[in-house]
C-alpha cells in the first residue's frame, strides 16, 4: 500500500509539474496555435473555401475544421512531451527519477497525461474559435472523445521516444519538421482522398494521421474516407505497442543515463 501511495504521489507531482509548465508560459504554448488556426480558418476556410465550394456534403469550412482540431492536438501533444522530457534529460533531472523507487509506468504515465492535457487544451481552444466561423454538431460523441484521447496519447508517446533518442535540441525539431508536418498536410486535413487518383488513394492509406483525422471527422460530421473500425483498431494497437516500447526504454535507461 505504501508503494502504491508513493507512486500516486509521484504521478500527481509529475502531472502537476507538466500542466503548470505549459500553463505558466501560455503565450508560448496556448496562444500561438490558436492564432495559427484562426489564420487557417480565414485563409483556407473563408477565402479559398468560397472558391472550392462544398466537400463531402458539407461546406469546405465545416469539412476542414475537424482536421485542423486534430492537427493542433497532434502537434501540441507531441511537442509538450518531447520538449519537457528532453529538458529534464538535458538538466539531469530525469536521473533522479530513474534511481528513485517510482515505477517506470508512473513516470511514463505522468508525461503522457501532461501531453494529452495540453493537446486537449489547445484542441478545445481551436474548437471554440471554429464556432465563430461555422456551426458544428457532434455526430458521435463516443467516437469523437475516444479518437482524440487515443491520438493525443499516441503522439505524446511519440514525443517521448523522440526525446529519449535526441542528443541535442536540434534533434527534437527534426521529426516534427520532416515527418509530422508532411504527414499531417497529406493526412486529409484539407481534402478528401477521393479527389486523388486511385494509386495515390492507396498510398495515402499508409499515412497513420489520415486514419486519425478521418475517424475524428466521422465523430464530428459523420463522414469518413476510411473504415472507422480499422482506424480504431490501428490506434488501439499503436497505443499498446508504443507504451510497451516506452516502458522498456525507461527500464533500460537508454539515452537517459550518462
Amino acid at each position: 500500500m505504501s508503494e502504491l501511495r508513493a507512486n500516486l504521489v509521484a504521478l500527481q507531482t509529475i502531472v502537476h509539474r507538466e500542466v503548470r509548465r505549459f500553463v505558466r508560459i501560455w503565450p508560448q504554448t496556448l496562444l500561438p496555435p490558436a492564432i495559427t488556426m484562426v489564420l487557417y480558418f480565414v485563409i483556407f476556410g473563408n477565402l479559398i473555401g468560397r472558391q472550392i465550394g462544398g466537400m463531402g456534403g458539407f461546406t469546405y469550412m465545416q469539412y476542414i475544421v475537424p482536421g485542423l482540431i486534430m492537427m493542433s492536438v497532434i502537434t501540441n501533444s507531441y511537442g509538450n512531451v518531447v520538449s519537457s522530457f528532453f529538458g529534464s534529460k538535458f538538466q539531469r533531472n530525469i536521473e533522479e527519477l530513474l534511481v528513485s523507487p517510482v515505477s517506470p509506468h508512473t513516470i511514463l504515465t505522468g508525461y503522457i497525461v501532461g501531453g494529452v492535457l495540453r493537446g486537449l487544451a489547445v484542441g478545445l481552444i481551436v474548437t471554440v474559435l471554429s464556432l465563430f466561423f461555422t456551426d458544428l454538431q457532434v455526430h458521435h460523441l463516443g467516437i469523437t472523445v475516444l479518437v482524440v484521447l487515443l491520438t493525443a496519447t499516441i503522439f505524446s508517446m511519440g514525443g517521448f521516444v523522440n526525446a529519449v533518442f535526441a542528443r541535442n535540441f536540434d534533434d527534437i525539431s527534426i521529426i516534427p519538421t520532416f515527418v509530422l508536418t508532411p504527414l499531417t498536410y497529406l493526412g486529409g486535413v484539407f481534402y478528401s482522398i477521393h479527389l486523388l487518383p486511385a494509386f495515390w488513394q492507396t498510398v495515402s492509406l499508409a499515412n497513420p494521421i489520415l486514419h486519425m483525422v478521418n475517424a475524428f471527422r466521422y465523430g464530428i460530421l459523420g463522414v469518413s474516407d476510411i473504415q472507422i473500425g480499422t482506424a480504431l483498431i490501428f490506434m488501439l494497437v499503436a497505443t499498446v505497442v508504443l507504451y510497451v516500447f516506452c516502458v522498456r526504454l525507461l527500464v533500460s535507461g537508454r539515452g537517459m543515463r550518462q
